[in-house]
């Protein structure tokens, strides 16, 4: 979410983001949101609320 750090930093973040949280949905979080003014606290308290399924 911050355009000044380059795209590999941002891939090794966005990495780092999906194993520790358990959402496969992180990405989608940032990128993808329908609210522009949508604050990084925002996108993680909604990745920590993804649970996993139990098979």
């Amino acid at each position: 979410m911050t355009p000044e750090i380059s795209e590999e930093v941002f891939s090794q973040i966005l990495a780092t983001l999906e194993r520790g949280l358990v959402c496969p949905h992180i990405s989608n979080y940032i990128f993808c949101e329908l609210a522009p003014d949508l604050r990084p606290e925002k996108v993680v308290d909604r990745a920590m609320a993804c649970k996993p399924i139990a098979l």
